[in-house]
C-alpha cells in the first residue's frame, strides 16, 4: 500500500463512521443551539454567551474528532492489521502521519459548523480574528491528538471508546466547556488552569479581545506535550513488540 493510499484509506473510514461524525458535529451543534439560542443577548465570562459557547462546543466536537482515530489503531491490532504493515514498505511514520493528519482533518468541519452557528446567532469578529480564534483552537488540540494516539497502542478496541468518552468529558467538565466553571479562584481553579481544556475554552475571549494568548496557555500546552510525546513513542514501540 502506498502512503497516499494508506492516507486516502484513513481518512475515508473515520468520515464513513456515524457516531464520529454525530459526536464531532451533530452533538455540539445541537447543544449549542439549545443551549445559546435563549442567551443570544446574555454575557459570561467577560464576553458574550454566545461566543463562549460557540467556541466551548468548538473545543468538545474536537476533542472528541482528535482522539477518535486511537479506536483505529485499536482495531488495527486487534485484527491483525499492524503486523501486516510491518512487513509492507509502509513506514511507521507515516501511518502515525496519516492518523494525525485525519484527526486534524475532523476538526475542520467542527470548527467550520459551529462558528457558522455562533455568526447566525450574532457573534461578530472580523476576518482576521476568526482565523486567529481557528488557529488557536488547531494548535491548542495536538495534546489530544497525542492522547488519542497513545489510547490506541495501549487499550483494547472495546474499552477505547467509553475510555476517551470519559477522558474528554472530564476534560470538558474542568474546562468550562459546558458553559459553567467549576471555580474562579483556589487550588481547583490552579488545577483548571493547568489543563488544556481550559486554555481552549478561552481562546475566544482572547480573540474578541484583542490580546496575545497568554503565555501560560502555550507553557501548559507544551507541557502536556513534552509529557505525552514520550509516552506515545514507547507505547508505539510496545504495540509494536506485541504485534
Amino acid at each position: 500500500m502506498s502512503s497516499a493510499t494508506h492516507f486516502k484509506y484513513e481518512i475515508l473510514r473515520t468520515v464513513r463512521n456515524r457516531l464520529v461524525l454525530g459526536v464531532t458535529l451533530a452533538l455540539p451543534l445541537g447543544l449549542f443551539y439549545g443551549v445559546a439560542s435563549s442567551q443570544r443577548h446574555a454575557t459570561f465570562n467577560g464576553t458574550s454567551f454566545p461566543l463562549y459557547f460557540m467556541t466551548a462546543m468548538a473545543v468538545y466536537g474536537a476533542m472528541f474528532a482528535v482522539v477518535s482515530p486511537g479506536a483505529h489503531t485499536a482495531r488495527d491490532r486487534s485484527l491483525g492489521w499492524t503486523r501486516q504493515m510491518m512487513i509492507t514498505p509502509l513506514r511507521a511514520r507515516t501511518d502515525v502521519t496519516a492518523k494525525v493528519v485525519t484527526a486534524y482533518l475532523l476538526v475542520l468541519p467542527t470548527l467550520i459548523l459551529l462558528f457558522l452557528a455562533g455568526a447566525s446567532l450574532g457573534v461578530r469578529l472580523g476576518a482576521a480574528r476568526w482565523l486567529e480564534l481557528g488557529g488557536l483552537l488547531l494548535a491548542g488540540i495536538a495534546p489530544f491528538v497525542v492522547m488519542g494516539l497513545i489510547l490506541g497502542y495501549l487499550m483494547s478496541a472495546d474499552a477505547l471508546t467509553p475510555a476517551t468518552g470519559g477522558i474528554v468529558i472530564l476534560f470538558a467538565l474542568f474546562g468550562g466547556v459546558y458553559g459553567f466553571q467549576l471555580a474562579t479562584s483556589g487550588p481547583l481553579f490552579d488545577v483548571m488552569k493547568a489543563l488544556p481544556s481550559y486554555w481552549l475554552v478561552q481562546a475566544g475571549k482572547t480573540a474578541v479581545g484583542g490580546a496575545a494568548w497568554p503565555g501560560q496557555a502555550w507553557l501548559v500546552l507544551a507541557s502536556w506535550l513534552m509529557v505525552l510525546v514520550p509516552i506515545a513513542v514507547v507505547a508505539f514501540r510496545r504495540s509494536a513488540a506485541r504485534a
